[in-house]
């Protein structure tokens, strides 16, 4: 930039001029799109998304009688990942200023300046209204809404609010990963009811032993950028406890779905196999007291989220 002004002021200065005004209106390269493209996704968080759409597919499956028609499943899992992406790209926004201190965050677009704040925020909140638009006018207004209040409770609820003023941030800002679920039931049956409720409850107590796995294994990211995660605030002795207890509920809440004949015994001996393992795994953070054993049961989580609802749509497979 220096040396584009240096060219513009001194004899000659219009030929510097043009020169400028024709790079800078030179199309951009291929590979510099897909860069561009590339950092986009990345904002939306596409891991998350995933894992979240998951958890819609199987509140759908299990919700429904038989099976929701294909055109259902498309729209609706189109209209929850808008809601997740837009939610994602304006914690990119929101988080800016914290992310250049986190070695896992500072290389996000937004932090690098590879994408300015005004138009991650932009691009966010379209996608947020995009969701709205999609899930109501292509499903039906109560998943619109439940989508639109889980994207509300990520934004303002959890990073604006709770996640820089209380270890207790992913208890209560986690139930916005709780509400993919509630939309794909409403979905298809355009009410709420008992199952609906307990399957927001597996992802609601599922949350916090999953990333306070995650925060035990960056804990020193959170220090620097002073952000009260539970090892930070209470130390990595007590989150371990917090851990397994929160394994425990979850645990006990998945067989909820059988006591309430959401689900049927297939369910219950997958959920209790894949439960057990996970128990397992919190037991020997809980004595290991290592790093290993932390991202141990940090990626079993994400696994264990996945089969569990998987385990739900092959119960409902057997017995349809």
């Amino acid at each position: 930039m220096m040396l584009d002004t240096t060219i513009a002021t001194v004899p000659g200065q219009e030929i510097g001029r043009e020169a400028v005004a024709e790079r800078q209106a030179r199309p951009t390269p291929p590979a510099e799109r897909r860069s561009i493209i590339a950092d986009y996704i990345a904002m939306t968080k596409p891991k998350i998304i995933s894992l979240l759409l998951v958890t819609t597919f199987g509140a759908m499956m299990i919700a429904d009688r038989g099976f929701p028609s294909p055109l259902l499943v498309l729209w609706t899992l189109l209209g929850g990942a808008l809601a997740s992406g837009g939610a994602g790209a304006v914690n990119h926004f929101l988080d800016r200023d914290i992310d250049t201190k986190m070695g896992r965050t500072k290389g996000r677009p937004v932090v690098t300046g590879r994408i300015a704040p005004w138009q991650a925020l932009t691009f966010g909140l379209a996608l947020g209204a995009a969701s709205f638009a999609t899930l109501a006018t292509q499903v039906n207004l109560l998943a619109a809404n439940l989508a639109l209040a889980g994207y509300f409770f990520y934004v303002v609820v959890y990073t604006i609010w709770l996640k820089r003023s209380t270890p207790h941030n992913i208890v209560i800002g986690g139930a916005a990963g709780a509400f993919p679920p509630l939309v794909g039931w409403a979905a298809v049956t355009g009410d709420l009811s008992i199952g609906a409720l307990i399957l927001f409850a597996i992802v609601f107590y599922w949350t916090p032993p999953h990333f306070w796995a995650l925060a035990l294994l960056i804990r020193g990211d959170y220090e620097r950028a002073d952000v009260p995660m539970l090892p930070v605030v209470w130390g990595v002795a007590e989150t371990r406890r917090q851990i397994f207890l929160y394994s425990l509920i979850m645990v006990a809440v998945t067989t909820l779905l059988f006591v309430t004949r959401t689900s049927g015994p297939l369910y219950l001996a997958l959920a209790l196999l894949l439960g057990g393992r996970f128990i397992y795994d919190a037991v020997r953070l809980l004595r290991e007291q290592t790093q290993r054993a932390a991202r141990r049961l940090y990626l079993y989580s994400l696994l264990y989220l996945a089969l569990l609802f998987l385990a739900m749509v092959l119960d409902h497979a057997f017995l349809a």
